[in-house]
């Protein structure tokens, strides 16, 4: 049993949603998740323009090779602002009639205390019961983004919001939590629904300690947590999250995809 391999539109902001499709389709890649399209990060608002309705859209795309596994929202589970529950709310029904799983949600919060967890689980209990009342299959995925930075944080909201799907990004829990990714999945894996992956080295760049660099470039241990994502038999999406928009010293996605395929960066079992 083998991930199913993507990419985040956050790494071609620019393209259309068909142009995003087909580049999923030239490396022969399953799935996309969407963050950015036509340059907009307000999704709900592009779709509506270029496609008008949900049910249009799901028309237009039926057959296509490539499923849309996940719409990204700005939404953050602990100080999350109105607008970006209306946000969430609103990709709802292209969710529902794309056959889209999840959306995507932040944790947000800095110290995960009492009062950022209360909040938290006070977040996806309004989720939740929504979800109930409306009779919606999409459900939300937590990504490990801001507080979420370790295991044991993962561990500690679970405890207050038991059932929670999360988004786990290897190169923050790696990188910002100090953990070594296979360790992490370890603690966390029944719990994962869906992970992020990049590369990077340990150079300074203008947006922090670290640079991105092209997959299998860096320093990030991909091969050891590929091994025990199959180990695993971990069956959910691995898509690269190549974050062109936020560093745009960054080459194209292509380029990106071009070097996981060559230096089998998916599959580091694959013969040489």
């Amino acid at each position: 049993m083998l991930p199913i391999i993507g990419f985040s539109s956050l790494g071609c902001p620019d393209a259309t949603l068909e142009q995003a499709l087909d580049l999923a389709e030239k490396f022969g890649l399953a799935t996309i998740e969407l963050r950015a399209l036509g340059g907009s990060l307000d999704l709900p608002a592009y779709l509506q323009t270029t496609y008008g309705t949900p049910q249009l859209l799901a028309d237009r795309l039926r057959g296509c090779s490539v499923h849309i596994v996940a719409l990204d929202t700005s939404l953050r589970i602990i100080g999350g602002a109105k607008n970006a529950r209306d946000e969430c709310l609103r990709l709802v029904p292209w969710a529902e009639a794309l056959g889209v799983q999840r959306l995507r949600v932040f944790d947000g919060g800095k110290s995960l205390d009492r009062s950022e967890l209360t909040e938290a689980k006070a977040t996806l209990a309004w989720w939740q019961q929504l979800r109930r009342d409306r009779g919606w299959r999409v459900d939300l995925m937590v990504e490990t983004h801001d507080s979420l930075l370790t295991a044991a944080a993962v561990q500690r909201l679970l405890e207050e919001a038991p059932g929670t799907d999360i988004l786990w990004d290897t190169h923050h829990t790696w990188k910002r939590g100090k953990e070594d990714p296979v360790v992490t999945w370890g603690a966390i894996a029944p719990h994962v629904c869906h992970i992020h992956v990049k590369d990077s080295v340990s150079r300074p760049s203008a947006n922090g300690s670290f640079t991105y660099v092209l997959p299998g470039e860096g320093e990030f241990p991909m091969a050891s947590l590929m091994i025990a994502l199959r180990e695993g038999e971990f069956a959910g999406p691995v898509c690269l999250e190549w974050k062109k928009l936020w560093h745009p010293y960054l080459g194209e996605l292509e380029q990106a995809l071009a070097a996981a395929n060559e230096r089998a960066w998916w599959n580091p079992l694959a013969p040489a």
